[in-house]
């Protein structure tokens, strides 16, 4: 456990996660009152690796539940193992009543384990348990998360309630694609993870690009800043995360790219856009206007 949000901080950066000080400040208030952190934003902003990477700093085993519609309860919670079941009803028949059968077959050697159950059955320290793009997963799922988040317990109604051995560090996540449920929110810290600033940025691509000369590092933060401000973010249906920086900053080094120019821009977009009229979008001349001292702008 983190004594301060400086150390907090420290840590993240130690395994290449620069966080700034509100960010870090959930993640210490998540960890000091053991709640669960909800963190909303933008894709490619940096939610799911924040888990990643406190994982990492905590030296706490990571465990992740990827959300998506139709997602259920025996995927995200345990099912019985029924083939294991069977063969033991099978050696069983003859030997013993119907009813010692049953409390035999619902015993906890033929649970098969899924994320939450993982994630309070871990032994000290705990886990960190990402619940990833909660706002894919339908209604239904998030009231069957309640008891989890609340209260740091499962029912399982042929074994009874299991509550955590040691309470698991959980980062919930979502894109917006719809709102979430009030009751989600109310068990969970809450923090909108918005873009980096520029000097943020440019510490990321630094430590995840180290082969990024000086000159590219700063061009790349720079303009994709610039993309994502006004005028310029109105060309596009969705601004580059920072995952999309990353990227970019290794592509360029492939090429072997010592400084940004409109041709290497133009040919590269694909790595920052991901939407054919995006990538249209960042044509020659955008990118000539986007590379352009600021002050010649009109």
């Amino acid at each position: 456990m983190f004594d301060s949000i400086d150390s907090l901080q420290q840590g993240l950066e130690a395994v290449g996660y620069w966080a700034d000080r509100r960010l870090a400040t959930a993640v210490f208030l998540a960890l000091k009152l053991q709640r669960p952190l909800l963190l909303e934003g933008e894709p490619g902003v940096g939610k799911t690796e924040l888990a990643k990477s406190l994982a990492q700093a905590l030296s706490r085993s990571l465990l992740r539940l990827q959300c998506y519609d139709g997602l259920e309860q025996r995927e995200a919670l345990y099912e019985w193992n029924y083939a294991a079941q069977l063969l033991h009803m099978r050696a069983a028949e003859g030997k013993a009543d119907a009813a010692q059968v049953e409390r035999e077959v619902y015993q906890e050697r033929y649970l098969i384990r899924r994320p939450l159950l993982q994630a309070l059955e871990t032994p000290a320290p705990g886990a960190v348990l990402l619940i990833d793009e909660v706002d894919r997963a339908d209604e239904p799922f998030e009231a069957f998360l309640l008891e989890y988040l609340g209260e740091y317990q499962v029912s399982i109604p042929e074994i009874g309630t299991i509550r955590a051995k040691a309470l698991p560090v959980t980062i919930l996540t979502s894109n917006r694609t719809r709102d979430l449920n009030d009751a989600v929110k109310r068990r969970c810290l809450y923090h909108w993870l918005d873009y980096p600033d520029r000097e943020r940025e440019l510490a990321i691509v630094r430590a995840r690009v180290p082969q990024a000369g000086e000159v590219l590092s700063e061009q790349v933060a720079h303009f994709v800043q610039r993309l994502r401000s006004q005028p310029f973010a109105n060309a596009f249906q969705r601004a580059p995360g920072i995952a999309e920086s990353v990227e970019w900053a290794k592509a360029l080094v492939a090429l072997d790219t010592l400084a940004l120019d409109p041709e290497v821009v133009a040919d590269t977009a694909g790595i920052l856009f991901k939407q054919r009229d995006d990538v249209a979008a960042l044509n020659r001349d955008l990118a000539a206007q986007l590379l352009a001292p600021e002050d010649t702008l009109s």
